[in-house]
């Protein structure tokens, strides 16, 4: 998804990266406020993270990308995001809606933007991703310009199968034309909205083909 995401933003004229965190050496933040007060603006815990703000401040948008894990964000995108204190005051703030947060330490934050995937169908795998993304934009004075959320995501794992490849190739088409228009308008259209969240197979042959594979592989397993 990020692949063809990326494609439609070079397409259009964006310079893209494509930063794996798993890849990454990114150590548990110790919430000693070292970054507010021993070092302001710097983490005092020194691995790849250093580089990642840097990257993370220069950007124009940020996409976060991740399976959902459990109705959540995996564990090292919530590490990452807890490592981006430093960029914070850590003084309060009133948000001009009756809310709190930390108030800016720079003038200009990158956008958001948000793609994940759910091995169940259904949108309401994401119902707490969404909810977190939206506050996490306001916490870091931003603007969430797009969120992309796919469910039935096992499906891509049957980018060979006959039936399944035109489907599939349909969808990748959809994310060019998403991250296209993002780079172009910093939103997605209402209909760029509706037509990415549409199912790419009813519910119950997802379900039905999705156990059959896993009663295969628990079989499959088994006799190894």
């Amino acid at each position: 998804m990020v692949e063809e995401f990326l494609k439609g933003a070079e397409e259009a004229g964006a310079e893209t990266e494509n930063i794996i965190l798993a890849e990454k050496n990114i150590r548990r933040c110790r919430g000693k406020f070292e970054c507010w007060l021993k070092t302001p603006g710097s983490c005092t815990i020194h691995d790849d993270m250093e580089d990642l703000i840097s990257r993370f401040m220069g950007s124009d948008i940020v996409v976060f990308a991740c399976p959902v894990y459990f109705d959540n964000v995996p564990s090292i995108m919530k590490s990452f995001v807890e490592r981006l204190s430093p960029v914070l005051l850590p003084q309060f703030e009133e948000d001009g809606k009756g809310e709190y947060r930390h108030a800016k330490r720079y003038e200009k934050y990158p956008k958001f933007a948000v793609i994940s995937n759910a091995g169940l169908p259904g949108q309401i795998n994401f119902d707490v991703e969404r909810l977190f993304f939206r506050r996490l934009a306001r916490t870091f004075h931003t603007e969430l310009v797009a969120e992309i959320y796919r469910a039935e995501g096992e499906i891509f794992r049957g980018q060979k199968n006959i039936m399944l490849k035109p489907l599939i190739g349909k969808y990748k088409k959809l994310l060019r034309s998403a991250g296209k228009e993002i780079v172009e308008n910093h939103m997605l259209s209402e209909k760029m909205i509706e037509d990415l969240g549409k199912p790419i197979v009813p519910s119950s042959l997802y379900i039905k083909f999705g156990n059959e594979e896993w009663d295969r592989l628990i079989k499959e397993n088994q006799t190894e």
